[in-house]
């Protein structure tokens, strides 16, 4: 008679078994995203340290309106929107307008490797990918190349200059 109350019935064990089977399947869930937080705010010191890296490897490379692969050569969004897909797996908005407003504001002192050098007075004008100890990589201009700068050059000096994180 006890037993009949000691053994679970036949939907019973079918649910306490899935119950469990799933349990063992999930380990641990990662904290929920905020809805605030795009993926590209999620980048590690190591993604961002290694945009850098792979940009310092693009120097060199010819500039072309439009172009966003190596062998087609670069604009400043193409450089940076190749870099980061590459890097990171993340796609940046094409234009430098809109690369004004993608992650999120940085002041100068607060820079590392990854962040976004994003130039103009008003209207966004150009963009680079900041490598450290004051220097950025870009394509700046047709008939030339992918290079290396620093922020405190006498010509990028005079420009107004903001940062982003992505």
């Amino acid at each position: 008679m006890w037993s009949a109350f000691l053994l679970p019935r036949p939907a019973s064990v079918v649910l306490l078994a899935a119950a469990l089977l799933a349990g063992c399947a999930s380990g641990p869930k990662p904290p929920p995203a905020s809805p605030r937080a795009p993926a590209y705010a999620r980048l590690s010191a190591e993604q961002s340290s290694d945009i850098a890296i792979h940009a310092l490897g693009l120097v060199g490379t010819p500039y072309r309106y439009g172009g966003n692969t190596p062998e087609s050569g670069f604009d400043c969004s193409g450089l940076i929107g190749y870099v980061y897909q590459s890097r990171a797996g993340v796609a940046p908005p094409r234009t430098v307008a809109q690369l004004s407003g993608f992650g999120a504001p940085v002041d100068a002192q607060d820079l590392r490797t990854g962040d976004l050098v994003v130039f103009g007075r008003g209207r966004p004008s150009h963009a680079g990918i900041y490598v450290g100890e004051g220097r950025f990589v870009h394509a700046p201009s047709s008939g030339g190349t992918v290079r290396l700068d620093h922020l405190q050059s006498r010509y990028w000096s005079g420009q107004n200059a903001r940062f982003r994180r992505p």
